[in-house]
């Protein structure tokens, strides 16, 4: 094949090089992927705003970076698609940093770690392992960690997994008798659901779940696949942010406890 470009082609590819670095060095807006359906995490207020403790965190992280905050709203299961085709810069959406999702994209350090827990019927004798479960239908976050672990550990042995779209419609099923249990973060389903009337007759049942292939190492922020100058960026404010206290006290405000990785 020829080595030889015409002027055109020459100028053409100079501009494209020349935006690809300008759009790295002097990035104004980060445009952060969300689902916001999984209370206190991420949500809308009754106005419509967004609300909860990734979206402060990413506000703050835009803030240190001296960028704009702008939110895309995404179903959780097709948030790393919709990255990948560039719709957004970042996933900010509770999402977990397992070993599957680190073929396709990559993470920034843990933020944070939450235990995943089974609620079922206060008083129920259920408890998550597939002994007690055998025969049960038990409801999750379609496309989440913990979809993963239930078809990895109990789908094989009897337990009916049902998986959803959205995590309010899980609670609303087990509400209504059509589950058996669910399983979720255990800050999403005390503040989410046994908070509310609807969860007064509900609980956490047995221990939090257990294994780093399926459920992974913490949360953090998801980013395309050798997107190293965001990264470094990002990586650069949250740990500003984890020194100062930011994210402590953001914790704390939502949680009443610090769930920052260290």
């Amino acid at each position: 094949m020829s080595l030889k470009l015409s002027l055109p082609l020459l100028v053409a590819a100079a501009l494209i090089g020349s935006v690809g670095t300008v759009s790295a060095e002097t990035q104004s807006t980060l445009r952060f992927g969300i689902e916001a359906a999984y209370p206190p995490f991420e949500s809308k207020s009754p106005t419509g705003q967004l609300q909860g403790f990734d979206v402060d965190v990413g506000n703050a992280v835009c803030a240190k970076m001296g960028v704009k905050c702008e939110w895309v709203e995404n179903s959780f299961d097709g948030l790393i698609p919709a990255l990948q085709a560039r719709k957004f810069d970042v996933i900010n959406s509770a999402m977990n940093i397992t070993d599957k999702r680190k073929q396709s994209i990559d993470f920034t350090p843990a933020i944070y770690v939450v235990p995943i827990v089974m609620v079922a019927k206060r008083g129920s004798p259920l408890l998550p392992d597939v002994k007690s479960l055998q025969g049960k239908r038990v409801g999750v976050l379609q496309g989440s960690s913990q979809e993963d672990f239930l078809k990895a550990h109990w789908a094989n042995a009897g337990v009916s997994i049902v998986s959803y779209q959205d995590q309010d419609q899980v609670y609303a099923d087990l509400v209504a008798g059509r589950l058996d249990a669910a399983v979720q973060e255990a800050q999403t389903v005390e503040d989410g659901f046994l908070n509310k009337p609807s969860g007064h007759d509900y609980a956490i049942v047995g221990q939090p779940l257990s294994d780093p292939a399926t459920l992974g190492e913490g949360t953090g922020f998801g980013l395309r696949k050798g997107d190293k100058a965001l990264a470094g960026k990002i990586d650069a404010a949250l740990n500003a942010l984890k020194k100062d206290g930011t994210l402590s006290n953001l914790s704390q405000k939502y949680f009443k406890r610090d769930i920052i990785a260290k």
